[in-house]
């Protein structure tokens, strides 16, 4: 399958604010671990994060759909499906 460069504008934009969000909040989780912080606040900071990295997951896998895979379907379907089921670990 063929990978190329594209933009997806407001998706990428989305999706690299998400991106950055949870870094932020990844640094803070290492801190408070070695701060010996109370558990409980630790794992709703890993929770914050995982909850960013998926909503930047969804933004980038709808920016997928609606353009990217419409074209790739034209030129590789049987690839394409495969790249689908790999995202969906499907496969």
């Amino acid at each position: 399958m063929q990978h190329h460069t594209h933009k997806h504008g407001e998706v990428s934009n989305k999706s690299v604010k998400l991106v950055n969000m949870a870094n932020g909040s990844l640094s803070k989780v290492a801190t408070m671990i070695v701060d010996a912080r109370y558990c409980p606040e630790v794992i709703q900071q890993l929770d914050s994060v995982i909850g960013l990295l998926h909503s930047a997951r969804k933004e980038l896998l709808k920016g997928h759909l609606e353009s990217c895979l419409v074209e790739q379907l034209k030129h590789d379907k049987e690839g394409s499906i495969k790249e689908l089921l790999k995202i969906y670990n499907m496969q």
